[in-house]
């Protein structure tokens, strides 16, 4: 006998507890709310057969993108496929699409586990396990393109459909669909107000337009519906801290740093990743930050000579340089340089985009301003290709400006700035980078004129 879930999905198992506990885990992932793994170990725990069990716990492990968690991700994995002969063809799907991932094939197993749709639309796990893949991919299309395959099977009355929308408004965000993703997003939000990941898609928007003041507005009011016990909370507190920094408000900055972003305990790669992009930006507008970059920068030791995950090795480079301990940097370069000979997906990821992105990163915090320009002008076409999102990734073209600037290259930097007015034309930053630029070239009208409309946009 088997059962059927909420979402009339087979089920492997014969226990309506073990369907309980794994509905109550499903829920957990999709919301960030609760622990999936320890509420799955618990039912695994009582049932060592539940098959699903196995494979929801492996999948949950596979968008940690840490190597830490690939013990406990070989065990689950391991232990469903020595159940493969009560395992029904879904649950044979997820076992195998996390088995890529372990071998290091990402890009495989985030289209497997996408391939699953095809067959079984409704299967909300395989959907969001395949979306954070093409996330961690810089596959924006595909962001976009596995939620549209599944959409004709979802509507209000299928549990969970709030988090489909939440999924469909970041896949149109990073497509630059802004209009259909703010849409999508307030929508799966009238469904569901407790859904961070719909509010993080809308805040994305309004991040991508320079809507600062409005994305503070946007967070803040609803703070109490992503914020308390929420394990994505941290990167929505991120996401506020950006509003505030492109509204010049670094003290607000640092206290939202110390208060939320970055917890001294923590060694988890997303959590340090969010913490050094934000030291990074305030690192180059010139603001010290203190003692901070000591203690991140210890955080990222325990991890750094794993070159697991390109995006990661790339912050702990930052976190490395911002310390002062070059050493370090060098060392991790090293790893990186190694590392590309490999054949999995990492490998094309650190040869293309993290190891240039590391030695320019080392030759900024060295003064070679030339160098580093000249590494990062290749990069930034290719940036999608090791992960992240475009304001993740828009950290690649802050420190190109800087380097320009310093370097005084201010032909190039008045030109990459008028990029990102054209494209941001709110944003208070942007004016005050070509403010500098015109400041540097000698035209001190048009740079009192854009420093005044920084200083409006600001207000």
């Amino acid at each position: 006998m088997t059962l059927r879930d909420c979402r009339d999905l087979a089920v492997s198992t014969a226990n309506p507890t073990s369907l309980a506990a794994y509905e109550s885990a499903v829920e957990q992932m999709h919301s960030y709310f609760g622990d999936p793994v320890a509420t799955i170990d618990a039912a695994l725990e009582r049932d060592p057969e539940f098959v699903m069990g196995h494979a929801l716990r492996a999948g949950v492990l596979t968008t940690a993108a840490d190597r830490s968690a690939e013990p406990m991700l070989r065990q689950s994995i391991e232990a469903g496929e020595a159940l493969w002969s009560k395992a029904n063809e879904r649950e044979r799907g997820h076992l195998t699409a996390a088995r890529a991932w372990l071998e290091g094939d990402f890009e495989r197993a985030a289209h497997r586990y996408a391939g699953i749709l095809a067959d079984f639309p409704r299967d909300s796990l395989a959907l969001q396990i395949a979306h954070l893949g093409a996330f961690y991919l810089g596959q924006s299309t595909c962001l976009r393109d596995f939620v549209s395959r599944v959409l004709p099977y979802w509507d209000e009355s299928v549990p969970g459909y709030n988090y489909v929308l939440g999924m469909r408004a970041f896949g149109l965000e990073e497509m630059g669909d802004y209009e259909r993703a703010e849409a999508t997003g307030r929508r799966a939000l009238e469904l569901q107000p407790r859904d961070p990941w719909a509010v993080h898609a809308v805040a994305h928007v309004m991040e991508m337009q320079g809507r600062a003041a409005e994305g503070v507005a946007w967070l803040s009011e609803r703070e109490a519906n992503w914020a308390p016990d929420n394990g994505f909370a941290f990167h929505n507190w991120w996401h506020l801290g950006l509003f505030h920094l492109d509204l010049g408000h670094t003290d607000r900055v640092l206290a939202l740093y110390d208060e939320h972003i970055r917890r001294p305990d923590s060694k988890l790669p997303l959590e340090m990743v969010d913490a050094a992009a934000m030291l990074w930006r305030l690192h180059l507008r010139g603001v010290d930050v203190g003692h901070r970059w000591q203690e991140l920068a210890e955080g990222w030791a325990t991890v750094s000579d794993q070159a697991y995950y390109a995006f990661n090795d790339v912050h702990a480079m930052m976190a490395f340089i911002g310390d002062g301990k070059l050493d370090a940097a060098q060392k991790l370069i090293g790893t990186l340089e190694r590392a590309v000979t490999g054949v999995h997906t990492n490998a094309m990821m650190t040869r293309e985009v993290g190891l240039p992105m590391a030695r320019a990163l080392l030759a900024f915090a060295q003064g070679r301003y030339g160098e580093t320009v000249d590494l990062l002008l290749p990069i930034r076409p290719i940036a999608h290709r090791f992960g992240g999102s475009h304001a993740q990734r828009d950290i690649i073209a802050l420190t190109l400006v800087e380097a320009a600037l310093r370097g005084r290259q201010v032909r190039l930097a008045r030109a990459l700035v008028a990029e990102r007015i054209d494209l941001k034309p709110r944003s208070p930053a942007n004016w005050a980078m070509a403010a500098r630029a015109m400041e540097l070239l000698g035209d001190r009208t048009n740079a009192e004129q854009a420093r005044a409309r920084a200083t409006r946009l600001a207000a």
